[in-house]
Parts: structure tokens; C-alpha cells; sequence
């Protein structure tokens, strides 16, 4: 057997990190042979992932979730680390799914492992807790982060070395469609189970608050295919009908067409400006989560407005006649064109971040940067900083 040029261990929780992961690991391929182990999904196991078990295992959300899922988590850290060390990899890289990453990172290195650990994703020290980036600095040899005010960030608070490297939401960019005045609103609830359960009621009480509305000519639920099913059955029965679409081509259409989007907000909010959708965010957190958001401030949550350290996209928190407000926050948007405006102008802004970065801290590549600590010296496109 040839021996390949480099071998890398990778653990995704969700499937926004296996799209990452899936994306570095063909990135890497196209440079260097590369064997691959760890844990990922439908991305990374088309590019030659070999998996150790199902990615859902590690996909919570919420302090809550956690804790009930913390016996399977503890369980499938020991089998992760203990995979990673007899695979002898040249790195280990971690996508996101922020606790279980920082565990198994310190694990990882008590047991001795001395190769390069990379986070993928850095964790949200600007928004709470930035003592944390101290704190993770022992533990990773460098932070890709996906958005680009982040590494200047974590050099303030003493974090690891930090590099932006992008985010796969660029690929959405003209997606949307044009200005219109009439057409669907799209509904983005989430895609974890926890998510799903808190979020749902809300919407279907203001699609209930928003059916018979002039412009609003229907509602789309673009989803991933294996929750297709769950989500038909469960917004059955609404007050108006809507359209659950997982097929790739039906999802880009559903977007194409929309007049709004309301979303939960999260990775999904930032997609939504790469496509240039006016959108509104809600979000319902567990009681700790929602505990910790008000002892934080009241931050920022919606990726857009983080990013512009602005309020760009109106963020509907809990509390009484939540859906009454989230609807009547759609009905607003879409009667104003001057906010829709106003949104689209914004996104502009963020879109030209997230494709060239900050001065001083533009962007480079994922591949290019595993490759430097790794002493694998192959030319990539774009620039690389010595490691």
C-alpha cells in the first residue's frame, strides 16, 4: 500500500460542519494524497472520510440537550480519541460542536498526541465568555475561523493563532433572485431536534398570523432530506399550507422566490444575505440558554448583524405574544421597501467581508493552512503565512 502524503483526523457533529469538512478535505486532495478518518457525514464521506459512527450522535444543541445526551457524548469521546491516536495522523482538525471539540482536544493532549490540531470554526468568545480564548489556546495550534473580524479578535483576548479562511456561504452569493413585490416567505426553523421543537410552534402561529396577507403568495420550508418527512407531518394542519422542498434544485427555487425569509437565527441567517433575501430572525432557547442571553447583555445573535456589529436584521427574542411580534416584524418588512432596501445594502457589506476579508487579516486557505503546520510546503492558490 502507498503510503499517503497526509493523514488527517476529522470530527464533524452537524451538517454545516461536514459541508467544511467535506470542502477542506476535497481542497486538500487536489494538492497532496490524503487518507482520512473520523467522524462526518454525507460531504465528507463522498471525499473518502472512513467514519468511526453516525455524525447525528453528536449533533445537540442547547445546555439542555447536552445533559441528556452528555452518557453517549463521554462514550463517544473516549472511542474519538482513542481512533485518533492509533491512526497516527499528521493533524487532527476539529469542525465546530464547540464543547465536544474542546474536550477531545484536552484529552487528546494529556494522552500525548503531538501532532498539529487545528479548531474549524472559532468559538463565539466576541458574543460571551472571552475568557475562553485563553483559555482553548493550549489546546489547538490554530483556529480557522470562519468570519473575518475573528481573528483580531482572539489576538486581543490571547487566543490561539487565528486565520479567516472563508465561508462556505460565498457559494450562495446571487442566489436570491431579484427585488419583487410579491412571493413566498421562506421558513428556516433549523435543522437540530431541539431547534425543531422550540421553534416550530412559533411558526405555525404566525404563518397563522400571516396567511391571507396581499403579497404573500405561499410558504416554503426548505430542509435537508432526512427531515423532509417529519417536517410535512408536523405542518400539517397549519393554517395555510406549506411546501417542504429538500431537493437542491427545489431549495435554490423556494429562495429564488421568496419575498422574506423568517429564520431562526444561526448559520442559516448569514446564507440568507449571501442570497440577498430580507429576512427576519427569531429564535427560542432552552431556559439556561435564554438565562445566560440576558446575563450576556442582550447580544447580538443573527449572523448579518454580528458581523456589521449592527442591528441589520430584526431579532425577535421570547417573552409574550412572541409570534404576534415575529409576524407582525414580516408584515413591516415586506410593506417597506425602504427596509428591504436598507437590508439589501447591508448584505452588500457583508458579503464583501466574508469574500475578502478585514485589512490585515484577509483571507486565506483551510487547505493551504493545515499543509504549512504539517510541513507539506504545496503551493496553494491564494497567499500563506509562514507557520
Amino acid at each position: 500500500m502507498i503510503e499517503p502524503d497526509l493523514r488527517v483526523f476529522l470530527i464533524a457533529g452537524e451538517p454545516s460542519g461536514d459541508r467544511l469538512g467535506g470542502a477542506l478535505l476535497a481542497e486538500l486532495k487536489r494538492s497532496v494524497s490524503v487518507a482520512a478518518r473520523g467522524v462526518g457525514g454525507a460531504d465528507m464521506l463522498a471525499e473518502g472520510l472512513e467514519p468511526l459512527f453516525d455524525m447525528a450522535d453528536l449533533s445537540v444543541m442547547g445546555f439542555m440537550d447536552v445533559f441528556a445526551a452528555l452518557p453517549r457524548l463521554l462514550w463517544r469521546l473516549g472511542q474519538v480519541v482513542r481512533a485518533a491516536l492509533a491512526f497516527q495522523p499528521d493533524a487532527v482538525v476539529f469542525i465546530d460542536n464547540q464543547v465536544f471539540s474542546q474536550m477531545a482536544a484536552a484529552r487528546l493532549r494529556r494522552s500525548g498526541y503531538r501532532g498539529a490540531v487545528f479548531l474549524f470554526v472559532a468559538p463565539s468568545v466576541w458574543a460571551w465568555k472571552p475568557e475562553r480564548a485563553r483559555s482553548i489556546a493550549p489546546l489547538f495550534d490554530e483556529v480557522l475561523a470562519v468570519l473575518p473580524f475573528e481573528p483580531g479578535v482572539m489576538a486581543e483576548l490571547g487566543g490561539p493563532p487565528t486565520t479567516y479562511v472563508g465561508h462556505p456561504a460565498e457559494r450562495l452569493i446571487g442566489a436570491g433572485g431579484a427585488r419583487k413585490d410579491t412571493g413566498l416567505v421562506a421558513l428556516l426553523p433549523g435543522s437540530r431536534g431541539g431547534e425543531l421543537r422550540r421553534h416550530l410552534p412559533v411558526f405555525r402561529d404566525a404563518v397563522a398570523r400571516l396567511a391571507g396577507h396581499p403579497a404573500i403568495t405561499g410558504f416554503v420550508m426548505p430542509t435537508l432530506p432526512h427531515l423532509g418527512a417529519r417536517l410535512a407531518a408536523q405542518t400539517t394542519g397549519w393554517a395555510a399550507p406549506v411546501d417542504i422542498v429538500t431537493a437542491s434544485e427545489a431549495r435554490r427555487a423556494a429562495f429564488a422566490h421568496a419575498i422574506a425569509a423568517l429564520a431562526g437565527v444561526g448559520t442559516i441567517t448569514l446564507e440568507l444575505a449571501m442570497m440577498d433575501v430580507p429576512m427576519v430572525g427569531t429564535y427560542v432557547p432552552d431556559w439556561l440558554q435564554m438565562r445566560a442571553y440576558r446575563r450576556w447583555g442582550r447580544p447580538l445573535v443573527a449572523l448579518p448583524n454580528i458581523v456589521l456589529s449592527t442591528p441589520l436584521v430584526p431579532e425577535i427574542a421570547p417573552g409574550e405574544g412572541h409570534a404576534a411580534r415575529v409576524a407582525e416584524a414580516v408584515t413591516r418588512l415586506i410593506g417597506d421597501a425602504a427596509a428591504c432596501q436598507a437590508q439589501r445594502d447591508g448584505f452588500a457589506r457583508v458579503r464583501d467581508q466574508i469574500v475578502n476579508g478585514l485589512p490585515g487579516t484577509g483571507r486565506q486557505s483551510a487547505a493551504g493552512r493545515i499543509l504549512a503546520r504539517t510541513g507539506r510546503r504545496i503551493e496553494m492558490a491564494g497567499p500563506q503565512e509562514p507557520a
